[in-house]
């Protein structure tokens, strides 16, 4: 039986990478699916890719850093498939940028999507997978909260921010029957890492243990562990799926 059976999924930031990874493998395990994406037209293609191969999908369009628009999105949701029994809060954005040479603009864009982004997201859920004693949510964090980085002290404070978001809000909802866990992703090939240049690539992944850069597919799994019953006992978890970048 499919491990997601009868679930109704809520990713954001859905459109492409390791969201749209996520949202194609809920729905091949039976969940219905809402691909939450502020490219709305990039979150329809995500959501016709489902149905053609035989699932259930919305697309939504969504600034998960704006209140107004998560509150319209979750209620169009609500609307078309009932609350979301499982949230994944995917949605983040990176850019190199000097600390002495960052502006606020650009602290407050990387904390409004990848950590504000989360909460609005996550207040949305809640109230409904207490009322019914089950529920899911995953944050996807990075390999670079545990190790940092230059020119992304944004980036890297808003996924350790999320981390422990992770752990505190795991504390509250566990007795709910709501487990709350992150993932920690390493060096993936996505569309983002496609615009790094050949030689800086392959000069990063000779210095991982596993010699390359992840696939989405590697992500997947774990996402759909954490989401399912079988994930039951994941509480206050950072998965790390890094190939070894972080030991």
């Amino acid at each position: 039986m499919p491990k997601l059976q009868g679930r109704r999924a809520a990713i954001t930031g859905a459109a492409s990478g390791i969201g749209r990874g996520i949202a194609m493998a809920f729905a091949a395990e039976g969940a219905r699916v809402a691909v939450l994406d502020r490219d709305g037209v990039a979150a329809e293609r995500v959501a016709a890719e489902i149905i053609a191969a035989g699932g259930e999908a919305i697309a939504l369009s969504c600034d998960v850093a704006d209140e107004a628009s998560v509150e319209a999105a979750f209620a169009e949701l609500r609307a078309a498939f009932g609350a979301a029994d499982i949230l994944v809060n995917n949605a983040g954005v990176l850019r190199d940028v000097p600390f002495e040479d960052m502006t606020i603009a650009e602290w407050d864009r990387v904390m409004g999507v990848n950590l504000r982004g989360a909460f609005l997201c996550t207040r949305q859920v809640v109230p409904a997978m207490k009322a019914q004693g089950w529920g899911r949510i995953l944050n996807t964090a990075s390999q670079l909260a545990h190790k940092g980085a230059a020119e992304l002290t944004h980036y890297v404070a808003s996924k350790a921010g999320l981390i422990g978001f992770t752990r505190a809000l795991a504390h509250e909802l566990a007795r709910d029957g709501i487990t709350v866990n992150a993932i920690a992703p390493g060096i993936i090939e996505t569309a983002m890492s496609a615009n790094v240049p050949p030689e800086v690539k392959a000069r990063v992944a000779e210095k991982l243990p596993i010699g390359r850069f992840g696939r989405v597919d590697e992500i997947t799994g774990a996402a759909v562990l954490l989401a399912s019953d079988e994930g039951s006992y994941f509480v206050g978890a950072t998965v790390d799926v890094n190939g070894g970048d972080v030991m």
